[in-house]
C-alpha cells in the first residue's frame, strides 16, 4: 500500500508541475501578445540625436513580426530588422534635423554582399547632407570593413584587428562520406556547370565548377576593391598588394596603409560623437537606434489609393504554401495574383532571394507573373541570390535589377535519386521484396539502383523540364534559345556579368526597382504595399515550435559545423528534380 500511495503521489506531482509549466508558457505569449497590442513602438527622436547603426543583427528582406521575440526557444533575443525598412530609415534620417550624426558600428555582418552594398550605398548617400557617419570596431571582418570603409572616419580599436586578406570559396564534398555510409547518389542532369551534384560524386571540382567559381570569386572581389578603393581613396592595385602580401596584421598596420583613420578608445569614439551632435563633453550622449527609428518609418502612413506592390520571395522554392522563409508556390503566386486583380496595384515588384529549390513549384510561380505582366508592369529586384529557380520565376520581368556582386543565372535542371540498398542490405541486414503490375511500378524506388530504362526515363524528364526552363528565359529576356543555352548550362555569374549578357536589365538597388515600377506606371505618387502577409505569430508557433527547438539545439550542438550538418542532410533528403543553386556560396 506504501508503494502504492508513492506512485500515486508521484504522478500527481507530475501531473501539478506539468499544469505550472504549461501555465507560465502561455502567460508569457499572453504577455506578448498584449505587449504588442499596447506598446507603441513609435520613438521620440530627440534634438541632437546620435543614429546607432548596428549591421552585427540580424538583418533580413523583411523585419520579421516581432511578438514572440523574447519567448524562451520559439523567439530570440537576437535584433532583426528588414533591409528596405533600414535604407529608408537611413534616407529619411539625412533630412531628419533632429539626427547629427551616424554611429556605425560594425563587425562581423552576417548578410550577403549585395545586401552589404545596399547599405554602404545608403551610407554614401547620406553623407551628401553634410552630416557625419563615424565608423567603429575592436574587430573589421572583411565584411565589416567594406561597409565601414564608406564612413567619413574609419576608427579600430588600439590592440584591435582588422582582417584584409582576399577571397576564398572552399567547397565541401560529400562522395567519401555517402560511401562509407553505402549510400550512392545517382545523378541526372543537364549543362556541365550544373555542378549542384558534384559534391555527391566527386571529391574535388571539376574543371567547368572551378572555371565558374574563379570567375564570380573574382567577379566579387572586383566589386569589394572598387568600393574601397573609391571612398578610401587608395587605389585598387594597393588594395591587391595589401591584401596578397598580408599586410594587415597589427593595428598600426591599418594606418601605415590608410585603410583607418586613427586607432582609438570607446570612450574617445563617445567623445567624439558628442562634439558631432552638438553637446557637452560633461552631457549623456542621445541615441536612436536604426531599428527603433526604422519602426518610426514604418509607422508613416500616407494616404495614395495608388499602390505598388512588393512581392518577397524569400528562401528555398518548395510546392505548396511555404512561409516567411521559403517560397511556397501557392503562397507567392497568391500574393502575386491578388496584387494582379487589385485594381488600385498599379504595378509589381518582385523581389528574389533565393538560391532556387523545385523545378515545378518554379514554372508555378513563373505562370502568375507572365499573366501579370499583361495587365501592369512587372519589375524584378534581385538580393544576394537569385540563381536557378531564384532566376526562373522573375525571368519574365518588363525589368530586372541586380547587384553588380548579385549572385544569379544557373539556368540549369538536375536530379538526385539516392540509393541505400548497400546501406540497407549489407550494414543493416534489411532486405525488400515485393510484386508489381508494370516494369516501371516501382520506378525512382530508393533499395536499389536505377536500370538503365529508368535512368533513360528520368534524363528524357530532365531534358524536358531544362528545356522549357530555356524558353521561358528566352521569351522573357526576348533571346533565342541557342544563346540561352550558350550561357546556360547551369553556369552561375555575378550581376555585372548577368547584365552584360542579357540576363539583367540594370545594375541597380531594390528602392531603383520599385521607383522604375512607379514611372513605367505613370505615377506621380504611390504607396509600397508588401505581399505576402507575414505569418501570423501564433501560428507560426504551434505550427513550427517543433522545428524551432530542433534546431535550436541541433546549432547548439554542433556550433559552426551547424551548416556541414545541413548540407549532408540535403545530400539525402532533397531527391527529385532541382532547379537550385550548384551549392551554398560561402566566401570568406
Amino acid at each position: 500500500m506504501r508503494e502504492f500511495f508513492k506512485y500515486v503521489s508521484a504522478t500527481v506531482v507530475g501531473f501539478m508541475l506539468s499544469i505550472f509549466l504549461v501555465f507560465i508558457f502561455f502567460m508569457f505569449i499572453i504577455g506578448a501578445v498584449l505587449s504588442s497590442i499596447s506598446d507603441d513602438k513609435t520613438v521620440d527622436v530627440k534634438p541632437n540625436s546620435v543614429l546607432y547603426l548596428n549591421l552585427d543583427q540580424n538583418i533580413r528582406e523583411r523585419t520579421p513580426n516581432t511578438r514572440f521575440e523574447n519567448l524562451p526557444i520559439i523567439g530570440s533575443s537576437e535584433k532583426s530588422i528588414g533591409l528596405r525598412d533600414m535604407i529608408r530609415a537611413i534616407e529619411k534620417a539625412k533630412t531628419d534635423p533632429n539626427i547629427k550624426v551616424i554611429y556605425l558600428n560594425v563587425s562581423s555582418p552576417s548578410v550577403g554582399k549585395a545586401s552589404l552594398k545596399e547599405i554602404r550605398d545608403a551610407i554614401i548617400d547620406f553623407k551628401k547632407s553634410k552630416k557625419q557617419v563615424i565608423a567603429y570596431s575592436e574587430v573589421y571582418t572583411q565584411d565589416a570593413y567594406y561597409v565601414a570603409s564608406a564612413a567619413n572616419k574609419v576608427y579600430l580599436y588600439p590592440q584591435g584587428a582588422l582582417e584584409f586578406k582576399g577571397f576564398n570559396s572552399e567547397l565541401m564534398f560529400f562522395k567519401g562520406a555517402l560511401e562509407k555510409m553505402g549510400i550512392e547518389a545517382q545523378i541526372i542532369r543537364v549543362g556541365d556547370y550544373k555542378s549542384a551534384v558534384e559534391p555527391f560524386i566527386n571529391d574535388k571540382m571539376s574543371e567547368y565548377n572551378r572555371l565558374q567559381v574563379s570567375a564570380y570569386v573574382n567577379g566579387l572581389y572586383k566589386t569589394f576593391l572598387q568600393g574601397i578603393s573609391e571612398t578610401r581613396k587608395i587605389p585598387i592595385d594597393s588594395l591587391f598588394v595589401i591584401a596578397n602580401d598580408y599586410k594587415i596584421q597589427l593595428p598600426k598596420d591599418a594606418i601605415t596603409f590608410k585603410m583607418v583613420d586613427a586607432l582609438r578608445y570607446k570612450d574617445q569614439v563617445i567623445d567624439e560623437l558628442k562634439k558631432l551632435s552638438g553637446i557637452g563633453k560633461n552631457d549623456k550622449i542621445v541615441a536612436v537606434t536604426i531599428n527603433e527609428y526604422a519602426e518610426n518609418v514604418i509607422s508613416e502612413k500616407t494616404s495614395d489609393r495608388s499602390k505598388i506592390a512588393v512581392i518577397y520571395a524569400i528562401g528555398e522554392i518548395t510546392d505548396g504554401e511555404g512561409n516567411d522563409e521559403t517560397i511556397g508556390s501557392e503562397r507567392i503566386s497568391r500574393a502575386i495574383r491578388k496584387a494582379r486583380q487589385d485594381s488600385n496595384v498599379k504595378a509589381i515588384v518582385l523581389r528574389v532571394n533565393s538560391g532556387g529549390g523545385s523545378a515545378l513549384a518554379s514554372d508555378v510561380i513563373w505562370r502568375e507573373m507572365e499573366l501579370s505582366k499583361k495587365v501592369k508592369p512587372v519589375m524584378a529586384s534581385f538580393g544576394d541570390v537569385a540563381a536557378s529557380g531564384g532566376y526562373y520565376i522573375a525571368c519574365s520581368a518588363d525589368s530586372i535589377f541586380v547587384q553588380p556582386n548579385t549572385i544569379t543565372g544557373s539556368i540549369g535542371v538536375f536530379g538526385i535519386i539516392p540509393n541505400f540498398q548497400k546501406l540497407l542490405n549489407t550494414k543493416l541486414g534489411i532486405t525488400f521484396d515485393g510484386v508489381k503490375t508494370g516494369k516501371y511500378a516501382d520506378i525512382m524506388s530508393v533499395d536499389r539502383p536505377l536500370t538503365a530504362g529508368e535512368r533513360f526515363i528520368i534524363q528524357n524528364e530532365v531534358n524536358h523540364i531544362y528545356d522549357v526552363f530555356v524558353t521561358r528565359v528566352a521569351d522573357g529576356r526576348k533571346m533565342t534559345t541557342k544563346y540561352v543555352d550558350s550561357i546556360g548550362g547551369g553556369r552561375v555569374w555575378v550581376g555585372t556579368d548577368a547584365v552584360r549578357l542579357g540576363l539583367a536589365d540594370r545594375l541597380g538597388s531594390f528602392q531603383d526597382a520599385i521607383a522604375a515600377a512607379g514611372k513605367k506606371a505613370k505615377l506621380k505618387t504611390y504607396r509600397v504595399v508588401e505581399y505576402p502577409e507575414k505569418t501570423d505569430p501564433f501560428k507560426s508557433l504551434m505550427d513550427s515550435s517543433t522545428d524551432k527547438i530542433r534546431t535550436y539545439y541541433a546549432q547548439k550542438e554542433f556550433g559552426e559545423h551547424f551548416l556541414m550538418y545541413e548540407q549532408m542532410k540535403k545530400a539525402v533528403l532533397n531527391s527529385g528534380i532541382q532547379a537550385r543553386m550548384p551549392f551554398n556560396i560561402n566566401i570568406n
